[in-house]
């Protein structure tokens, strides 16, 4: 590791994970945005340890069939010195 672990070029993997609805045509159930939120916990807890490098938050309001619908997402970039194991796991 170098001297100052947040600078950007330590980091050679980043992973991007959505959390939230962010297509209208395929809303997501609870569980998978639960699972998504799983993937980025354990990309903040496990070996290597990833550290978030951005936050996009993400709403929007769509008419869908006469109903105002409001969806949420954010957007997590997770930044690895080397790509983790566990992502080829999880595909």
């Amino acid at each position: 590791m170098l001297n100052n672990p947040l600078e950007l070029a330590n980091f050679r993997f980043i992973k991007r994970i959505v959390v939230g609805n962010d297509n209208p045509d395929q809303m997501r159930s609870e569980a998978e945005i639960q699972s998504q939120m799983d993937l980025v916990n354990l990309c903040l807890a496990s070996t290597p340890r990833g550290r978030i490098l951005g936050l996009e938050k993400n709403v929007s309001v769509r008419d869908i069939g006469g109903h105002e619908v409001i969806m949420q997402s954010l957007v997590y970039h997770i930044g690895f010195e080397r790509k983790p194991y566990f992502l080829d796991e999880a595909k």
